[in-house]
């Protein structure tokens, strides 16, 4: 197992919290089964970015993002070089920082 340590952020997870994540999981679905609400608006099938993360270390570790993974994190709000689809990041031996951005962008949302 690895740990996933993600950093506090104001209204998902306002202290912080140190997760186990197992080999092959996502890190969308180790935080849900963890209490971590990341937003998730095309259930996990990369056609959206509201599950956008940083990767603030351990980035090298994980299997580059895939071609269309890629392109969906062209329309991040804040994308930096060590953004991921939570969704599509599977977490192997190492551990994670990762810190929840700010701001997703949600074409689809029902909240008005």
């Amino acid at each position: 197992m690895a740990r996933i340590v993600v950093m506090p952020h104001a209204t998902l997870c306002p202290e912080g919290a140190v997760i186990e994540a197992e080999h092959g999981e996502s890190i969308l679905d180790a935080a849900l089964r963890n209490g971590i609400e990341i937003e998730h608006a095309c259930e996990k099938s990369c056609a959206c970015t509201t599950c956008h993360v940083l990767v603030r270390e351990g980035f090298a570790s994980l299997e580059p993002a895939d071609e269309l993974e890629e392109d969906q994190l062209d329309k991040a709000w804040g994308l930096e070089p060590d953004s991921r689809l939570s969704c599509q990041t599977l977490v192997g031996g190492t551990d994670l920082v990762v810190e929840l951005p700010r701001y997703t962008i949600n074409m689809v949302s029902e909240k008005r």
